[in-house]
């Protein structure tokens, strides 16, 4: 493999780009290892809701950037599924507080361990802590410049 030119990036390429590939490359990778749920990598956005109880669908738009109609259909099909339920938020009956079903909450540590296996794949380590929070910290002040 020449790492020169992989994926359409290289060595000048910006760094938005190679964390774009990052991204990619982990969604291909986990939807290679849950093939048989037909989640592709909306799995995302169950752990997202797993983690975030009581979240919404707006927290979904925000997060991910995706429109509302993509999280709405894919929302729609977990929920189809019986993976997330909608109960209407009691502080603002437009919106629905999103939370994960125990069909769901038993494959979450599942699909946490393939991501696990992939970061151990590609070489992020536990003493990669700090680099961690720094790209987390990026990734706050980006979402909130926007």
């Amino acid at each position: 493999m020449d790492n020169e030119s992989f994926q359409a990036i290289n060595e000048n390429s910006p760094l938005i780009a190679w964390i774009h590939n990052i991204s990619l490359n982990q969604q291909k990778y986990m939807k290679s290892r849950i093939k048989e749920y037909d989640f592709g990598h909306d799995v995302r956005y169950m752990m997202y809701i797993y983690d975030n109880p009581q979240c919404s669908q707006e927290d979904l738009v925000n997060m991910f950037c995706q429109s509302k109609g993509n999280i709405a259909k894919i929302l729609k099909k977990f929920e189809d599924e019986g993976y997330i339920e909608r109960k209407i938020n009691p502080q603002n009956r437009r919106k629905y507080m999103l939370s994960t079903t125990h069909k769901a909450n038993k494959l979450i540590p599942k699909f946490r361990q393939i991501s696990r296996d992939w970061e151990h794949e590609v070489g992020i380590t536990d003493g990669d802590d700090e680099f961690k929070k720094r790209l987390k910290e990026i990734a706050i002040r980006g979402m909130e410049i926007v």
